[in-house]
């Protein structure tokens, strides 16, 4: 038999956040990590959050020293050792307070949940609230000034070379079919955009690939560059900041533009924009009928299919009509 890892011998205290969710969660939490990393300069900064999203922490200027993986509601590896604050920007609990809880904190930085005792300090949950402004109130009731309007990333050099700049990225999937458009509408936008001599480009996971390579057959045209499960995280997090204009579902690349100033069209179904939708900038634009229905459905949204080609193709020709502003934050 094994033996458990020895707890690692820290000279500062331990400060760990959960976040073990998806690309747009953990985009819609950088205001709250910077915060965090000017709250506890002492401590050694722990964000906790599935593996395949380690690679952006080294986008946050060091506001955390180091990340482990853990996966939604999975337990945090015993070898973690003495943690002396616990910040749960996971959810409202109880079972993420729980797990945060198990490493025994002097502090639980939480929203309160009656079955939680030790988090009835915390404030209310709201449903309503956009998640940036969620955990940035979280942390101000606590004491920790957060600004959710700093979230900001410095561009990765990841595999530069190879990936074009000022491109019209079109990416149509999402995580429910709820949330994704009709292939055919994607094509009739891609195939448009090409005709107008732009550089269009299909982005995708691995998952995905069967899905944009019907959309680039569709679009009838070999200007449109399916790159579905061809780019590493960084490299997407690069070519997005690089673009010209990115359209999109109600999905976590919306959030990349959003850090990067990226022009963008973000198509909105179920979910109403005002949870989740981009900043209020002149460079974003929201589409969205106005209905609400369930994000997790297994067919496209109504409100989501009122939404036409025309639609898409008028936001995404005034937004290419104006130069795109200067992106933010240096290299990294």
């Amino acid at each position: 038999m094994s033996e458990r890892p020895a707890p690692p011998q820290r000279s500062a205290p331990t400060l760990v956040a959960l976040r073990a969710l998806g690309l747009g969660d953990f985009l819609c939490g950088v205001p709250a990590y910077r915060a965090l990393a000017r709250a506890f300069p002492h401590h050694h900064r722990i964000l906790a959050l599935p593996c395949p999203l380690h690679p952006l922490v080294s986008l946050l200027d060091g506001a955390f020293d180091e990340s482990i993986a853990v996966g939604p509601l999975e337990p945090l590896p015993p070898s973690l050792g003495a943690v002396d604050v616990a910040v749960n920007l996971h959810g409202r609990g109880p079972q993420s307070h729980r797990i945060l809880l198990d490493a025994k904190p002097r502090w639980l930085i939480a929203f309160a949940h009656r079955d939680v005792p030790q988090s009835a300090r915390g404030p209310r949950w709201d449903s309503e609230e956009h998640e940036r402004l969620r955990w940035c109130r979280l942390l101000t009731q606590a004491g920790i000034a957060a600004d959710p309007a700093a979230l900001s990333l410095p561009r990765p050099v990841a595999a530069a070379s190879r990936l074009p700049a000022d491109a019209v990225v079109l990416h149509p999937g999402a995580a429910s079919a709820a949330r994704r458009w009709p292939a055919a509408r994607w094509a009739a936008t891609a195939g448009a955009l090409a005709a107008e001599g732009l550089t269009v480009l299909l982005t995708g996971s691995s998952a995905e690939r069967v899905l944009c390579r019907e959309i680039a057959t569709q679009a009838q045209t070999a200007t449109v560059v399916d790159l579905a499960g061809e780019t590493t995280l960084l490299e997407l997090a690069l070519l997005v900041a690089k673009a010209r204009c990115l359209i999109s579902g109600d999905t976590g690349i919306a959030h990349l533009a959003s850090a990067y100033g990226t022009p963008s069209v973000v198509l909105f179904g179920p979910t109403p924009p005002g949870t989740w939708g981009p900043p209020e900038r002149p460079q974003h634009r929201v589409l969205w009928s106005g209905s609400v229905g369930d994000p997790h459905g297994k067919t496209a949204d109504a409100g989501l299919l009122a939404l036409t080609v025309a639609d898409v193709l008028a936001a995404a020709r005034q937004l290419l009509e104006h130069a795109r502003p200067e992106p933010k934050g240096k290299q990294v």
